[in-house]
């Protein structure tokens, strides 16, 4: 009891280290401007302050001497900006995950219940392509985008995320603790493997693909390579570069990062169960 008593402390302290920066970011937040500057505005001044050998720490405050919305209305009511751009995150993000969610489905089952020659190969092919950083397919897919007519454009964002590997793989890992006397029965029965899959396969993995609809959102709502190489009008380009550049109003910068940060929140809220269980069974560590 006492170890288990020790166990929990820890990884209370854990969630609490966690949770700190989202903490600091809501109550931050709903401080006014002047309230910000004092704390903060020693960060643009950080060059000065410290060739004249002043004190160069932060006024980290938890909680506002005076709580105000406005830096909320701004964003949502007076700046057009920010909801255009949260509009194009979501244009973004939404076809990639559907896209990637259907093709990786198919794929996964192919590669997970179907035999055919070259099956196990082209497997580790797509493995390889998912093992391969951001910067070592952006030159080729620059040059594809180039030649399709999309540079410049969201489907230059768009494609690569659809076809990426990632959800092949996990939705492979889910199908290959199917039985297969499942599929067996089905055939007898005179069902297809179109069939099959939408009645049989898709309904045992729906933890699976709750946890790659989050895992995708997650990944690609906050992208930032990507539509700043393919994308060159910034008022194309999603709401993550947006807050890459933003700075100096503090009170701007938190609401504007707490309303990015709500999206992803309440979605892992909405599926957290199914979440948990579909990286439980996918085997995927870390």
């Amino acid at each position: 009891m006492i170890q288990k008593g020790l166990l929990t402390a820890l990884m209370g302290v854990f969630g609490l280290l966690l949770l700190f920066p989202i903490v600091i970011t809501f109550t931050n937040s709903l401080m006014t401007e002047q309230e910000l500057t004092i704390n903060y505005g020693v960060i643009g001044k950080l060059t000065e302050v410290t060739s004249s050998g002043a004190e160069t720490f932060v006024n980290l405050k938890w909680l506002p001497d005076k709580v105000t919305l406005e830096q909320y209305g701004e964003l949502l009511v007076y700046s057009p900006n920010y909801l255009l751009l949260f509009w194009n995150s979501a244009g973004l993000v939404v076809p990639i995950i559907i896209g990637q969610t259907v093709v990786a489905a198919l794929a996964a089952y192919a590669f997970a219940k179907l035999n055919f020659r070259g099956r196990d190969s082209l497997f580790l092919v797509y493995l390889l392509t998912m093992l391969m950083p951001f910067q070592v397919t952006l030159v080729p897919n620059y040059i594809m985008a180039d030649k399709l007519g999309l540079l410049h454009s969201t489907g230059a964002v768009i494609l690569p995320g659809v076809f990426a590997a990632f959800g092949v793989f996990m939705l492979r890992q889910f199908m290959l603790h199917i039985p297969y006397a499942y599929i067996e029965a089905a055939k007898m029965d005179g069902a297809g493997h179109f069939r099959i899959f939408l009645t049989i396969i898709l309904p045992m993995v729906k933890s699976g693909l709750a946890a790659l609809v989050i895992l995708l959102f997650v990944d690609y709502w906050n992208m930032v390579e990507q539509p700043l190489i393919f994308i060159n009008d910034p008022f194309k380009q999603p709401l993550s570069v947006f807050l890459s550049r933003l700075s100096g109003e503090w009170d701007t910068v938190f609401a504007a990062s707490m309303l990015y940060m709500a999206p992803m929140v309440l979605l892992f809220l909405y599926a957290e169960t199914y979440f948990i269980e579909g990286v439980q069974l996918s085997g995927i560590k870390g």
